[in-house]
């Protein structure tokens, strides 16, 4: 039987490969840092898949047909938007876990769009490069299975769907035949703003709020926040916070702690870490 032993909440800040020495020294150091300590802490939970949860950012599927959530089941690559330090090459997969979450969904009422190919973009790419990819350089056998939320552009799947999209998640672990241990990542911001005249914004008072309900894994908190009040206080690069939901969603009555924290205007975001711990 599969189980989930653990999740993270990161972020997947492209800017820091395309800018990495804007900052000053010691506030990158730290936010390095805390990508090498999530990566260490996944070593410990010893993962056989990670599912990571990322949003779509206008490259994959463009304004033809934007899913609300979409699983890859098969062929997993990219990034698609590859830069310094983030090349695009094959990112091993967990074909037949990820088959089984989108039959489990298909069978309980959620209606997965699913992808038998899939290249990937930064919001899978960064934590998949920084997390995941140390365990396999140290001969660790670790699959990853993207999912993609709508979380970065409208129409934005909704906050309560997202979190129980993570609670089906975890159903459909608990239910894998095979003994599987399973991470759930959920990548995204907390506060910015894309491509608007606010850009390099952080809203620290806004990400704290964000980082206090991970801290306690609390779903009615994140189902409260309205569109509005994201767009207002965290930016429409904010509304990525659906991707930590359902990660939190899927560790539901567990506790979290906060890794690191930074406003970083030089990045554009602020960036936080958190540990999820299951029940």
């Amino acid at each position: 039987m599969g189980q989930i032993v653990g999740g993270f909440l990161v972020p997947h800040d492209p800017v820091m490969f395309v800018a990495p020495e804007a900052p000053e020294l010691a506030v990158r150091q730290r936010m390095w840092n805390a990508f090498e300590q999530c990566a260490q802490r996944l070593r410990a939970l010893a993962p056989s898949s990670v599912v990571i949860v990322g949003a779509d950012h206008y490259m994959l599927f463009g304004t033809a047909c934007l899913p609300s959530y979409l699983i890859g089941t098969g062929d997993v690559d990219g990034p698609l938007d590859a830069m310094p330090g983030l090349a695009r090459g094959l990112i091993p997969n967990s074909e037949s876990l990820a088959v089984h979450i989108a039959q489990h969904g298909h069978e309980t009422g959620f209606d997965w769009a699913v992808a038998r190919a899939l290249t990937v973009d930064h919001a899978i790419g960064i934590p998949n490069k920084l997390l995941v990819q140390p365990l396999r350089d140290s001969g660790a056998a670790v699959g990853t299975v993207p999912v993609y939320l709508a979380a970065g552009v409208d129409p934005y799947i909704r906050m309560r769907r997202a979190v129980e999209l993570g609670r089906q998640i975890r159903q459909a672990v608990e239910s894998y035949p095979d003994d599987e241990r399973v991470v759930v990542i959920g990548s995204g911001g907390i506060s910015h703003w894309v491509g608007t005249a606010q850009m390099g914004q952080v809203n620290e008072v806004f990400d704290r709020e964000i980082l206090a309900y991970a801290e306690r894994v609390d779903l009615e908190a994140m189902c409260a926040l309205s569109d509005e009040y994201i767009l207002a206080n965290g930016g429409n690069g904010g509304m990525e916070v659906r991707n930590w939901a359902c990660a939190m969603g899927a560790l539901e009555g567990g506790r979290g702690e906060v890794i690191a924290y930074e406003a970083v205007p030089e990045w554009v975001t602020g960036l936080g870490f958190v540990q999820l711990f299951p029940r």
